[in-house]
């Protein structure tokens, strides 16, 4: 019970990460200057693209974001298969 709510509590923090990261960020959850005074955690959300601003990828950066989350989420599913793996002796599973 607690592996599933801890879990649950992983892919939730891990979605609003990378809802936070994309453009469709809307809520302004910290004040102006950052979260914990920090500019480069700023209320706006939208990083990918501040961070593609002035390069010649700037225009794709809903398409960086897409596959930069898939990458991610594909890394997560290898990595959560691989702890979550049973052993040889466990009887199987219905």
């Amino acid at each position: 019970m607690i592996r599933r709510i801890a879990t649950l509590i992983l892919v939730a923090s891990v979605a609003a990460i990378l809802f936070y990261l994309s453009r469709f960020w809307y809520l302004t959850l910290w004040p102006r200057p950052g979260l914990f005074g920090s500019e480069a955690l700023r209320p706006q959300g939208d990083l990918v693209g501040q961070w593609l601003r002035g390069t010649s990828a700037a225009p794709f950066d809903l398409v960086i974001w897409a596959l930069g989350c898939f990458a991610c989420l594909s890394i997560l599913q290898k990595l959560y298969d691989a702890l979550t793996k049973p052993s040889e002796t466990d009887p199987p599973q219905d």
